[in-house]
């Protein structure tokens, strides 16, 4: 889903409608992205619980497949964050 593009100010005043709806919106600023609102379901339903479960099943199994841990993976991520500072 292609995420709207709103400038902070229109977000701002229309901030309760882009709560209540669906689309995701890109907030700008001076025409530059500086954030994103994605909604979400305030309750999920059991249809969103075991399409979780069935996408973290196959996450840690391709994690085990490559011989990685998820801790691996934070701590790459550290790494990439920390020379990019």
């Amino acid at each position: 889903m292609k995420a709207a593009k709103v400038g902070i100010r229109e977000f701002r005043e229309k901030l309760a409608t882009y709560l209540e709806g669906e689309t995701p919106v890109a907030v700008t600023r001076h025409g530059q992205t500086v954030g994103f609102y994605i909604p979400t379901h305030p309750k999920p339903t059991d249809a969103d619980r075991e399409a979780f479960r069935v996408a973290v099943a196959r996450v840690d199994a391709q994690l085990k497949a490559a011989g990685l841990t998820a801790d691996d993976i934070l701590e790459d991520f550290e790494k990439i964050r920390r020379s990019k500072t």
